[in-house]
């Protein structure tokens, strides 16, 4: 978490796009990535609207959220919420909460990552997934300060292990909280292997080097 300068090859539709900062380096184009964060203002801002935004809608959503997790509870045994532990800022460990969308045990050994044909998720965990229902518990990790509603999706530490040797950078997205969306999400959605973990990086990347609050607005 020093201050060391950065540079990546960027996305050429988003270079083409005039979406990312440039600077050239042997005729090359590059972003480089300087200080990850926002200004004071900005920061205390985001983190206002993330505790107001956040128990209003668990507030507004609560039957919402009981019908989903009665529903939960009837199409399959086990709990209705899952914990699973995350890396977070600076790569401290939280519990991310889900409403669980698996048959229970489904993880015995070594961590999986779900695909759209995986058996482990339930007929319901399939509606939940398709319409992301089963993230919905996470504004109360937003609400405890792990999380952001805006930010790079948080990974297991098996994960992200695997994805730093392939793409040391991935480590600048543990300079901000991790989000329940992202810019990530937005352009490539869910990751079924390492592979496509990296490349949705990309967009997280170029989020990290566009930080700012009115960027926030438009990932929402």
């Amino acid at each position: 978490y020093h201050d060391i300068f950065t540079k990546i090859t960027p996305n050429l539709a988003d270079l083409l796009a005039g979406k990312v900062k440039m600077q050239s380096l042997l005729d090359l184009p590059f972003i480089e990535i300087r200080q990850i964060k926002m200004s004071f203002f900005e920061s205390f801002l985001k983190r206002t609207i993330d505790i107001i935004f956040s128990t209003i809608a668990l507030l507004l959503l609560s039957p919402i959220l009981i019908v989903i997790g009665l529903i939960v509870k009837l199409s399959s045994k086990g709990p209705i919420f899952y914990y699973q532990e995350r890396l977070g800022r600076h790569t401290k460990p939280f519990n991310i909460i889900k409403f669980r969308s698996m048959h229970v045990n489904s993880e015995k050994n070594t961590p999986l990552l779900s695909s759209n044909n995986d058996k482990r998720i339930t007929s319901w965990g399939k509606i939940m997934r398709k319409y992301r229902l089963d993230e919905l518990p996470q504004f109360y990790n937003v609400i405890t300060g792990d999380m952001s509603m805006i930010g790079p999706r948080p990974e297991r530490h098996f994960f992200a292990k695997q994805i730093i040797k392939k793409a040391p950078h991935y480590k600048l997205i543990h300079k901000v909280k991790p989000g329940i969306t992202s810019w990530g999400m937005v352009k490539f959605g869910y990751a079924e292997n390492v592979k496509e973990m990296i490349e949705r990086l990309k967009y997280d990347i170029i989020y990290l080097e566009n930080l700012s609050l009115l960027n926030d607005f438009k990932v929402f």
